[in-house]
Order: C-alpha cells, then structure tokens, then sequence
C-alpha cells in the first residue's frame, strides 16, 4: 500500500509543478523516481524516457505509466498515471473558471505572460538532460560515444535541413533509421 501512495503523491507532485508539457516535467521525474525513490537507474530512466517519446500520448503520463509498471505492475501504473493527470484535471477546472470570469483582466494578462519563460527555461533543461543522456558513455575515460554523436547529428541534420522533393524529411522516418543505426552499430 505504502508504494502505492508514493506512486500517485510523487507523480501528482510532478503533475502539479510540471507546467509547460511533458518535456518540462523531465527534471521533475527524474528527482523523484531516480534521486528520491531509487525506484531506476539513470540507464533505466533513459530507456523510460525513449519509449515514452515514442508512443502516443503525453510525455509524462508515459513516464507515469511505464514507471508505475516497473514499480507495482499494472495497479502501479494506474495509480501513478492517475497521480500524474490529478493535478492537471483540478487546476485545469479551476483555472477555466477564472479565466473566463476575470480574462479581461490585466493582472490575468500579466500573470500568463510572466509563466512563459519560466516553461522556456524548463524545457531547455529537460533538453539538456536528455542530450547529455543520450550521447554519454559507459566508458570513463571517454565521456561521450562517438556513434552517439554521430547518429544525433545525422538525425538532426536531416530533420532539420535535409529536404526531399521540396518537402523536409518526416520525424518518423528520422527516428526510423535512426533506430535501425542503433541496432547496427550496437548502441
């Protein structure tokens, strides 16, 4: 039972501050179920982090899914994604209210405002994480694996530059070779 509770007050707690979308809600995660918890490895929040990219859905109610599982199974994952969404659901009523009781307001205005870097500089920072996690190495003495790099630079380059017959390439097909170079090349 005890699990349980920590399962949906530490994700209601991620839910709750974790404002500007899942990528924002990384460093968040990452604290409570690899600092705080000991619930995964860093390697294990990586892998929880790429699965939870690739399927469908928001970021951080994958994370809250998939680590709910590894913690308690299938009960797991239903109390920490429901931890996870609490919070959003609540304020997300609560804020509707406001908004179009007191939206002409020009403290309302102001507060929306003042929230955006803050999202910014969060996201900047789950991007950073997720950077230095990906490229890293298990060897030492070299901290960043070369195959690493390459591949995110050539996945980067193509999504971003790279066009074909006028059109940019498709993230799926990016994150497709790049899968496939991972698989090959034995990352």
């Amino acid at each position: 039972m005890r699990v349980f509770l920590e399962l949906f007050f530490s994700f209601f707690h991620i839910g709750l501050l974790s404002f500007g979308g899942g990528y924002a809600a990384m460093p968040l995660i990452e604290e409570q179920v690899i600092h705080r918890h000991g619930w995964l490895s860093m390697s294990g929040f990586a892998d929880i982090i790429t699965i939870a990219e690739m399927t469908p859905g928001p970021i951080a109610v994958n994370c809250a899914t998939f680590v709910g599982i590894q913690v308690a199974g299938i009960p797991g994952a239903l109390v920490a994604t429901a931890g996870n969404i609490a919070p959003s659901c609540i304020i997300a009523t609560v804020l509707a209210f406001v908004y179009y009781r007191y939206r002409g307001l020009d403290a309302v205005k102001a507060v929306l405002a003042s929230i955006r870097p803050v999202i910014i500089a969060m996201i900047a920072s789950a991007g950073i994480t997720l950077l230095k996690l990906s490229l890293s190495s298990e060897d030492s003495s070299f901290p960043i694996n070369p195959i690493a790099a390459v591949t995110f630079l050539s996945a980067f380059i193509a999504g971003r530059f790279i066009k074909i017959r006028g059109r940019k390439v498709s993230p799926i097909s990016v994150i497709a070779v790049s899968g496939i170079m991972g698989l090959i090349l034995g990352l």
